[in-house]
């Protein structure tokens, strides 16, 4: 299975962004899928995640209030809009999942994902 990310680009600052993540087939649906995000020099950072059967969803604190995470309804697909966005959201977003699906407390660790996408770039500069 694999995932493929799409919708980087360069935005200026306060404008949005969609970002999407196809899974090639049906496997996470009981399961979680979310996006990460490396910023050169820095390690890679949670960003936000969504269970494909509840779906409860969780957000980093640096980008609560101005992403929302929605999937499909086949379950296969998951949306990242990103809006107000800051030079500081700059960096290479991965989107990753997993087949089981983690309790509300984990869906931030990277343990509770089993498959990663290739990066997208999202720059934001003025």
């Amino acid at each position: 299975v694999q995932l493929q990310a799409s919708g980087g680009g360069s935005v200026r600052p306060g404008g949005s962004l969609r970002l999407s993540c196809a899974a090639s087939a049906p496997t996470f649906t009981r399961g979680i899928m979310g996006w990460f995000r490396q910023a050169p020099g820095k390690e890679r950072e949670f960003v936000a995640s969504i269970r494909l059967g509840d779906p409860a969803k969780i957000y980093a604190d640096s980008v609560k209030g101005r992403a929302t995470i929605s999937r499909d309804a086949a379950k296969t697909t998951v949306f990242l809009q990103m809006d107000s966005l800051k030079p500081e959201d700059t960096a290479v977003y991965y989107c990753a999942a997993g087949r089981r699906r983690p309790i509300v407390s984990a869906m931030h660790l990277e343990a509770s994902f089993d498959t990663w996408g290739q990066g997208t770039q999202l720059t934001v500069s003025s």
